[in-house]
């Protein structure tokens, strides 16, 4: 009986510890961007849809933008088709764009489906919809690669209303230019734009790394708090190199544009979304402004 108990007061604790985070953030937006192995692995894939799912039902208004480049390639694959890129950017010509469309939206809807069953109501919309994310296009260093869009313009009253009527909004990352042509956003590029736009309390990136190393080949340097300052010097001295460039160029730009704090997790983590936002010492790198309280206390 007393191992029984003691297990029912570990929990009790758990919650405790959630609660003033809980408070914090009652009705507060937050962005995830759910990419990566967490999208790929089945058991990962309903920890994430979990995790956002109780988000949800403890008062906050997430809201999910989800990638899907590995699924993405495997079907262009399929198709005979070889996956192109030029400085890590997908190439995304007419027929690319038709499969990315195909896929992104079938990826889209199984997440929908997958909040559905938790007995959340949830709702699937790509950022044609409703003009929800305008595009011009993207050059990769004055390279021409095709439809990949830089979001110019986001529509949050559709958010906003989607919020108010308790859904769960999913957000498959392909928008419009001004002529109506269909463009392929990179997933980090439109969850930023969204976090901004909304001007999101959090914005989650859901990675296959565990944060922002200060040398990347040693595990012990994770770097679990980093003011927008700090970040910019570790950029300029070269410590920040491959893809972690543009991911936290992005989160500097959606700190400097309103967004509170951005966290950097590693989604092969269960419930790491948990982890970060309702326990002390949280995983991950989380990224504030200058005024941001640090909120990790030994």
């Amino acid at each position: 009986m007393n191992e029984n108990m003691q297990q029912y007061l570990e929990k009790a604790e758990v919650l405790i510890e959630a609660l003033p985070y809980i408070q914090r953030f009652n009705r507060k937006i937050i962005v995830v961007k759910y990419g990566g192995s967490a999208m790929v692995d089945e058991e990962l894939k309903k920890q994430v849809i979990q995790d956002v799912t109780l988000l949800k039902l403890v008062g906050f208004k997430p809201i999910i933008v989800h990638g899907g480049g590995k699924e993405i390639s495997k079907w262009v694959g399929k198709v005979g088709m070889e996956p192109q890129f030029i400085n890590g950017l997908r190439v995304t010509d007419e027929d690319t764009m038709e499969v990315a469309e195909m896929v992104l939206n079938k990826v889209n809807k199984s997440l929908v489906q997958f909040v559905q069953e938790l007995g959340v109501r949830a709702i699937g919309i790509s950022g044609k919809d409703g003009g929800l994310l305008k595009v011009d296009k993207k050059l990769s260093d004055g390279k021409d690669i095709g439809f990949v869009g830089d979001v110019k313009a986001v529509n949050g009253e559709i958010l906003n209303d989607l919020l108010e009527k308790d859904f769960l909004p999913i957000i498959c990352p392909i928008g419009m230019d001004d002529d109506y042509n269909t463009y392929n956003i990179n997933a980090d590029d439109a969850a930023c734009a969204i976090a901004r736009a909304m001007k999101a309390e959090k914005l989650a990136f859901l990675t296959d790394i565990e944060g922002v190393y200060k040398d990347p080949k040693d595990p012990s340097t994770l770097i679990s708090e980093l003011r927008v300052d700090e970040a910019k010097k570790l950029m300029e001295e070269g410590y920040i190199g491959g893809g972690m460039l543009p991911k936290l160029q992005n989160c500097i730009d959606a700190i400097e544009n309103g967004v509170s704090r951005v966290h950097i997790l590693d989604g092969r983590i269960a419930h790491c979304l948990l982890l970060e936002i309702f326990t002390n010492k949280g995983i991950g790198t989380a990224i504030l402004s200058g005024e941001e309280d640090m909120y990790y206390h030994e």
